[in-house]
This record gives C-alpha cells, sequence and structure tokens, in this order.
C-alpha cells in the first residue's frame, strides 16, 4: 500500500515551508537547472498544455487571471498559478481562480515530496536544496496535470528570466509595466529590470506589452526582434478610451488601432469584429482598463477559439482578493496590496476618486520596499494614519516607515504589533464614520482578512 504522507493542505503548506523561501527575504542563487531536473524526473508536468507566461512589476496577478476566466470561459478548462496567497496557500494553483479540490494538490504534493524526500544538497543540481517557491511551482504543474486541464495561466513569481516557473514552453507571453522591485535580485535600474522580465520571452512566440516606460519598451522590443517574437503593445495596437470607474467596477472600450498595418492581425479583427470592443469587470481601479486591454492582447494569441463573448464572460467573472477589494461599503473599507509607489499612485487615484471623507489609513511593508516614496504619495490625503508590521511573514521595520509619514503627518501612529493595529483602524474608521484604506503589503491585507473573519 503506498505510503500516504499529506492528509492536510496545512501539511503541504508546512512541508515547502521548510525549505529556503525568497519570498521572507532568505537568499539563494537563482538558477533553471535544478527546477529542469526535478521537472523532468516527475516526467515534466509543466508541459502538455496551452500555456501563457506573466511577467512584470505591478499587474500580473490580475492580468494572469482575467485570461485564465476567459479562456476558461470558451469551455477550456484552465490552471491558473499566482502569487502571493492571502489567506491559504493553495490560492496560488486554482482553477482558473475557484478552488482545485484538496485531493488533487495533496495527491501532487506526494509527487514532489517523494522526489526530495532523504535527498542531501549534493543530490541536486548545483548542491543546494530546492526552494519553497520551486516546490510550490512543481506540486502546482503536478495538480494542473493531475486536474487534467488543457491550458495554463502562469504568473511569473520574481523577475523572469531565471524564475522557477521560465522552464513553461509557452504559446503566449504578457508583460506588465515594470518599475524598480527587487533591485539586489534585478538590478538597479529600469532597463536591467525590463530584460529580466523579457527573459520569458521565446522564440517566434507571440508578447503582448503594457509599457508606458520608453526604456522598458525598447528592452523588451529589442528582446522579441532578437527572437523573431511577434511583440503587441497596449498604445500601438489597442488604445484605450472611455474609462469608467465606480464602486461597481471598471469598464473601458478598447479600439484596435493598428491592424491595417500588419499582416497578423486575423486574431484581432476577429476578437474586435470590427475595431472596438467593450469590456468591464468587477475589479475596481483604472489600472484595470489597461489589464484589460492587455490580457485581450494576449487572448487575441491564445491557439484556442477564443471568442468576444468569451473575453466580456470572463473578464466580468473575476474576482481578485486584495486588488482594491471593497469590504465593507458603510463606511468604505478598502484592501489592496499595492507595494511600490507606481501602484499606490494607482490605488489612491481611485481611492480618492470613490471614498468620502474622513480619510483613515492603514500602512505596512516589508523592509525592502520604497516607504519614503509611499509616504509622500499617501499622507497629505488621511486625516490619521496607522502604520505596523505586514504581519510576521515578512522582514519589516516599521520605525523607519513610521518616520517616513510623522515627518509629513502629525496625526500618525506607530504600533507594531499587526493585530492591534488593525483593531484600531478599524476602531477609528468605525467612530468617525472614515473611509478606510489597507494597503502597503498583501501579507498586511491577509492579516485584516483573518481579523475581520474572526471578529463576525
Amino acid at each position: 500500500m503506498k505510503q500516504v504522507h499529506f492528509t492536510s493542505i496545512d501539511e503541504v503548506y508546512a512541508f515547502v515551508m521548510g525549505f529556503v523561501n525568497v519570498e521572507k527575504g532568505q537568499a539563494t542563487e537563482f538558477k533553471l537547472d535544478r527546477m529542469r531536473w526535478m521537472a523532468e524526473r516527475l516526467d515534466n508536468p509543466h508541459l502538455g498544455r496551452v500555456t501563457v507566461h506573466v511577467a512584470g512589476s505591478k499587474g500580473k496577478g490580475s492580468v494572469a487571471t482575467l485570461i485564465a476566466r476567459a479562456i476558461q470561459a470558451s469551455g477550456t478548462r484552465t490552471g491558473l498559478y499566482t502569487s502571493p496567497h492571502i489567506l491559504s496557500w493553495k490560492e496560488r494553483m486554482t482553477e482558473a481562480g475557484d478552488e482545485i479540490p484538496d485531493e488533487i494538490i495533496l495527491s501532487a504534493a506526494e509527487e514532489v515530496f517523494a522526489l526530495t524526500a532523504g535527498k542531501r544538497p549534493d543530490d541536486f543540481p548545483g548542491s543546494e536544496l530546492p526552494t519553497y517557491f520551486e516546490l510550490t511551482t512543481l506540486i502546482a504543474f503536478c495538480a494542473f496535470r493531475r486536474a487534467d486541464f488543457r491550458a495554463q495561466v502562469i504568473e511569473v513569481g520574481l523577475g523572469g528570466r531565471l524564475d522557477s516557473t521560465n522552464i513553461v514552453a509557452s504559446d503566449v507571453a504578457a508583460i506588465t509595466p515594470i518599475e524598480l522591485e527587487h533591485t539586489q535580485f534585478l538590478g538597479s535600474t529600469i532597463p536591467l529590470i525590463a530584460g529580466e522580465k523579457a527573459g520569458i520571452i521565446k522564440p517566434r512566440v507571440p508578447v503582448c506589452a503594457l509599457q508606458p516606460k520608453i526604456e522598458a519598451l525598447e528592452v523588451i522590443q529589442a528582446r522579441a526582434t532578437a527572437l523573431h517574437a511577434p511583440l503587441y503593445v497596449v498604445g500601438k495596437d489597442v488604445s484605450l478610451r472611455d474609462i469608467l470607474v465606480n464602486l461597481e467596477g471598471t469598464a473601458v472600450t478598447l479600439q484596435a488601432t493598428n491592424l491595417s498595418s500588419r499582416g497578423d492581425s486575423a486574431a484581432l479583427q476577429r476578437l474586435f469584429g470590427g475595431t472596438t470592443l467593450k469590456v468591464s469587470t468587477d475589479l475596481v481601479g483604472s489600472v484595470y482598463a489597461g489589464n484589460m486591454a492587455l490580457a485581450t492582447l494576449a487572448l487575441a494569441q491564445v491557439p484556442l477559439n477564443i471568442r468576444a463573448e468569451h473575453i466580456l464572460r470572463g473578464f466580468r467573472s473575476t474576482r481578485i482578493p486584495a486588488r482594491f477589494e471593497i469590504i465593507a461599503r458603510s463606511p468604505l473599507l478598502v484592501l489592496d496590496g499595492a507595494h511600490t509607489p507606481e501602484s499606490i499612485r494607482g490605488v489612491l487615484t481611485t481611492f480618492l476618486e470613490l471614498a468620502p471623507g474622513p480619510r483613515h489609513l492603514l500602512f505596512a511593508c516589508a523592509h525592502d520596499k520604497r516607504h519614503e516614496e509611499m509616504a509622500r504619495l499617501l499622507a497629505p490625503h488621511f486625516e490619521e494614519i496607522t502604520v505596523t508590521r505586514p504581519g510576521s511573514f515578512k522582514q519589516s521595520d516599521p520605525i523607519a516607515v513610521f518616520q517616513s509619514f510623522s515627518t509629513l503627518k502629525a496625526e500618525c501612529a506607530l504600533v507594531e504589533n499587526t493585530k492591534m493595529a488593525i483593531e484600531r483602524a478599524a476602531r477609528i474608521a468605525r467612530e468617525e464614520r472614515a473611509s478606510l484604506l489597507v494597503t502597503g503589503s498583501f501579507y498586511l491585507c491577509a492579516e485584516f482578512k483573518k481579523w475581520k473573519s474572526g471578529s463576525e
């Protein structure tokens, strides 16, 4: 009788957490030889499905989910791999955002456990044990194979070129806006980071991009040209007009602007049925207009029978935790995992448009984030601010973050205990009928959701 090592998702999570975890700030050397070696011994569970690979600094989770929902709406069962998770580790591997049965994930984990059981570092290429993210990624691929999915949408974890997901044989690549992030791993300039992200581009495989920064787009264009990969760009091949954002979601009219000059535009013409396509989603924020445009470009290149109706239905059904997630409306309570100045700017714009005053902010971020810039953006717009830690998972320096905010706003409190900070912010919002924004970290949003579920 085959031995069973896992009887719950929590046990699998404990297993993978026993390995080096870059998300917690633990160091490792990024390379793909160990990942390829392990995948081969598992009979390459990442292959055999139509694959969309998504990289970028911000918005890649929502773009990946929009694409997966639309493919699923076409009748093709689709695996979706994203990070980080909010409440449960298994959120990282889903059927287009919907839960996969535990027994499938447990069986997939057994496959991966057998690969590592009793092994020493010298048993693996590079003489290092696998990482948390490598094992999680392998479990996802095995789960997608066991679930018999015919397509998969894979979000890059960190960078792209050497990310564990970059063993896939993609049919389409999508690259979201690039910012200065993880500079200790990816480089200190936009072109260097763009080069890492562009590492997911494969020879002759279509790539779609949304890149406001010219220096990022130039790097992507050069990589695509070198690999003879057709490149589609939001703003060039598809433009946006009539963007509407309210508490019910986001709508935009997409206009195909470059069809006549391209010889490979048949798929776009089929989707648009002319030159325009009006799409909408329950996701709230003008940023999702561009994300829907990028997802539409990618879907036009997927080698499946994707029609406009699938895109409309898929986008409309997309819901993602901690992406301008409205928890309550009176007073307004919003959770958003934005953790870069650029993404904070987008969240703030939407929040100020939709949230009546007074306004309160609960903020925390990991130690490597640009908190001084985020404080300058946020502080002037809130009557009171609470600064805390983003839970215990991520390394943080709340004192330094507090100093960044307190020099700009006198009404700022440092409460290092995350639960106590959440309770304080929630109490102020309730007593003062203040709109509350919780942001700076997905992990802070997760802690808030855990607290709220326990307090109801």
